[in-house]
């Protein structure tokens, strides 16, 4: 690229976008599943998603000429993307399902594997089910067992080692719970990505003033 045209348009690296990208995919599925396909919400948690992945693609692109817009683009990712959590969250709150703690067993074992495919999150999905299954039916066999005070007591004790919950979680608040840690760590780069933007353009400035340098710097070369 030219002095004046720097580097542009890598946002296919960014994690930032990766991660939106895969909210986007996973919201699109979650929708058809288990959003009403006549519902306002559905098109506005699908445009909100879609939303961040674009605007994070156009503001890459456009910096080539103009910090401003980048900056700007990636602010709308980041509004975009915080809309689609506050979606997410409604529906579980609305329909009585649990929104999960950072620490909670499910997503600390979410997490830790790092997914980048909407086809890992729906086998994550899967197996959680099975696992909290399982665990249900452990709880089962003991209670019909413990028939003693002392047992009664250890009972009602909780398990630590239990793979999941006592109430299995149904695969929509799996799925949800999935999006909302994704787009927890997606917005928290966006934020990081538009202060180094912030800071860029206060100390380098944008396309004009990149401009009136390279200008400058041939007006006294031809001197």
């Amino acid at each position: 690229m030219s002095e004046l045209i720097p580097k542009h348009g890598g946002y296919r690296n960014l994690k930032s976008f990766q991660l939106a990208q895969l909210c986007y995919d996973i919201t699109v599925r979650f929708c058809d599943r288990y959003v009403d396909r006549f519902s306002r919400t559905r098109d506005q948690m699908v445009q909100a998603a879609r939303s961040g992945v674009q605007n994070i693609a156009e503001g890459s692109q456009a910096s080539a000429t103009s910090k401003k817009t980048e900056l700007k683009l990636t602010n709308v990712a980041r509004a975009s993307l915080e809309g689609l959590k506050l979606d997410y969250e409604d529906f579980l709150r609305q329909r009585g399902l649990e929104q999960l703690r950072f620490d909670h067993p499910v997503l600390v074992r979410f997490k830790q594997k790092r997914y980048k495919t909407l086809a890992e999150v729906q086998a994550w999905v899967k197996e959680e089910r099975k696992l909290s299954r399982a665990g249900v039916r452990d709880n089962h066999r003991r209670s019909r067992t413990d028939t003693d005070g002392h047992n009664a007591i250890i009972k009602s004790m909780p398990v630590p080692d239990s793979p999941c919950s006592s109430v299995p979680l149904p695969s929509a608040a799996l799925a949800a719970n999935a999006a909302l840690s994704l787009l927890n760590l997606a917005c928290y780069l966006l934020s990081r990505q538009i202060e180094t933007l912030a800071k860029k353009f206060e100390n380098e400035g944008g396309f004009s003033e990149r401009l009136y340098r390279v200008r400058s710097k041939k007006r006294r070369e031809q001197r």
